[in-house]
């Protein structure tokens, strides 16, 4: 995430799950996906692969994991961005959902150096330089989008497309990847430039600004914790300049390069993008404004 911080907000706090359409579920079968679900016993390549279980991929987590991550902190349900995507990627890797066992661990413990007691780990991790020091990553299955953050009764209320904001005051913090999206996309006539995210906040609070432009996985947290009546209208269709989330993986895993060809090969025929609009967009009503 753009940074620990802000993720570790987005993981403490259960009201999240009022983002979430109120059907959705957290029945505990592995119902990942259609085609997870319906995967077959796991294939001779999974076998093949070196992990901690033989015939086995053990997947961590966070504890708990929010929605719209993991729905009802359920993983082994399927449901949620990233339990779907981890469903996904074990399919592609040969595991039945069947085979995929599921553990937790700290986020901070996940991108130390050591011995781990899982295969990969998945849980909003930032790729970075970094971090790569301590473990491996996959290539990225998520781009983080940015996102337009109002609250109710707000002259921005009811916008629900890039010309509907055109003539409001939009905040945005200085120096990030926010501010240059938003002023490509909005221009920057309209924009109130504030020192840091958390100014961002408080001039929504106070009346000073209609809305605000921060990354979709801050937004989640913010509409739902920092603002009364918070609202995420929309999010922006480019995701250029955004973080980039990975799988982690022990340093020097065996299992990285397979992975990382599972992400690339469900992000060429399109299933990443489809389980991103199905539960980053349609589940929480996070449309792409246009």
């Amino acid at each position: 995430m753009t940074s620990t911080r802000v993720r570790a907000g987005l993981i403490a706090t259960t009201a999240l799950s009022a983002l979430m359409m109120a059907g959705c579920s957290s029945s505990t079968e592995p119902e990942a996906s259609e085609s997870a679900s319906t995967a077959p016993e796991a294939s001779e390549t999974a076998v093949a692969l070196e992990t901690l279980t033989e015939g086995k991929l053990t997947i961590a987590t966070g504890e708990p994991a929010y929605e719209p991550w993991v729905v009802g902190d359920a993983p082994e349900s399927g449901e949620g961005f990233e339990a779907a995507v981890a469903y996904a990627v074990a399919e592609q890797m040969g595991f039945a959902a069947e085979d995929v066992v599921w553990v937790r661990s700290s986020f901070d413990s996940a991108i130390a150096p050591g011995a781990k007691d899982w295969d990969m780990n998945i849980q909003q991790f930032s790729i970075t330089e970094e971090r790569k020091n301590a473990v491996d990553f996959s290539s990225p299955y998520y781009t983080t989008t940015q996102a337009v953050v109002t609250v109710e009764g707000s002259a921005a209320a009811d916008a629900a497309s890039v010309a509907d904001l055109a003539d409001l005051k939009v905040g945005v913090p200085s120096g990030t990847t926010s501010y240059t999206v938003a002023a490509e996309v909005l221009g920057d006539q309209n924009l109130a430039v504030f020192n840091s995210s958390e100014d961002t906040v408080l001039a929504l609070n106070s009346g000073q600004i209609d809305a605000f432009v921060i990354d979709l996985p801050s937004a989640f947290y913010l509409a739902a914790v920092e603002l009364d009546g918070g609202k995420i209208l929309g999010q922006f269709e480019d995701a250029t300049g955004g973080d980039e989330f990975g799988f982690v993986l022990p340093k020097g895993s065996a299992l990285t390069e397979a992975v990382t060809a599972a992400v690339d090969a469900l992000t060429e025929d399109g299933t990443l993008a489809a389980i991103e609009t199905e539960w980053l967009s349609d589940a929480v009503d996070v449309p792409v404004l246009k």
